[in-house]
């Protein structure tokens, strides 16, 4: 059996991984994200696109507890959910090296205050040969290009080791060649059987590496196998639909 149809298998009789029903996510009742239902398979990955301001990252947030939901419910398989903010949300000031960071993935197990078993160690040089900085273990982030950040923040995710994943714009502002190592961890993700969710903007690329799409304009436009929920038609939709200035936004009467 290869390896593909093994996968295929599993994810058919697994529960789903991540069930979202009729989110809604409203500030002062202006909707943010409004009643968005999906079901995300264990070994799916998702590519999130839409216009800007059309709720991406807000689901995001909501899925790992950091935006109240208004209405609806997530619904999550057991086990912790590794969630990859933008870059823009990571301060680089803070005084970590690269080791430290990584490490943070595996907190769960260590703890704030306890020693690092000698296996978790292990896993976190492992994680950073794999995103290829091996040797940087010691060098402050403050020190690290924007690619280089990204690969240590990825080789975290490794060490939290998920079965669900989120990424938000995970390859936006980093180059060619850091986009196309990352984008072999994410595919070895799937291969193991992991759901990964990844907002994302280059459709060309999204097109080449994500079998399945939520198309999102604060409403789901669209959500199923990436060929057909990026077509003409749903796009146009999509952009259609007025950037959500919460403002000015229609009131959503069931937002608490």
């Amino acid at each position: 059996m290869t390896r593909e149809r093994a996968l295929i298998e599993r994810i058919g009789t697994a529960p789903a991984a991540l069930t979202l029903e009729n989110v809604t996510i409203a500030y002062d009742r202006h909707p943010a994200v409004h009643h968005v239902s999906c079901v995300f398979a264990p070994g799916s990955l998702t590519a999130i696109v839409g216009p800007n301001g059309a709720g991406k990252s807000t689901l995001l947030k909501a899925i790992v507890g950091e935006a109240p939901l208004s209405q609806g419910r997530i619904m999550r398989s057991a086990g912790a959910i590794a969630y990859l903010p933008q870059a823009a949300e990571i301060d680089r000031r803070f005084p970590l090296c690269v080791a430290e960071v990584v490490l943070l993935g595996a907190w769960r197990e260590i703890g704030a205050f306890g020693a690092t078993p000698k296996n978790v160690a292990l896993r976190a040089r492992e994680a950073l040969e794999q995103v290829g900085l091996k040797g940087f273990e010691r060098r402050p982030i403050g020190s690290l290009s924007v690619g280089q950040l990204q690969r240590v923040l990825f080789a975290r995710l490794i060490v939290q080791d998920a079965q669900v994943i989120l990424l938000d714009e995970p390859f936006a502002a980093v180059d060619a060649r850091t986009t196309r190592d990352l984008l072999a961890v994410v595919r070895a993700w799937h291969e193991e059987g992991r759901a990964i969710l990844a907002v994302a903007h280059d459709l060309a690329q999204v097109r080449a590496h994500f079998p399945q799409t939520l198309l999102l304009a604060r409403e789901k436009i669209a959500f199923g196998p990436t060929e057909t929920t990026l077509s003409e038609a749903n796009l146009r939709r999509a952009e259609a639909a007025p950037e959500a200035e919460l403002d000015h936004a229609p009131v959503c009467a069931g937002a608490a």
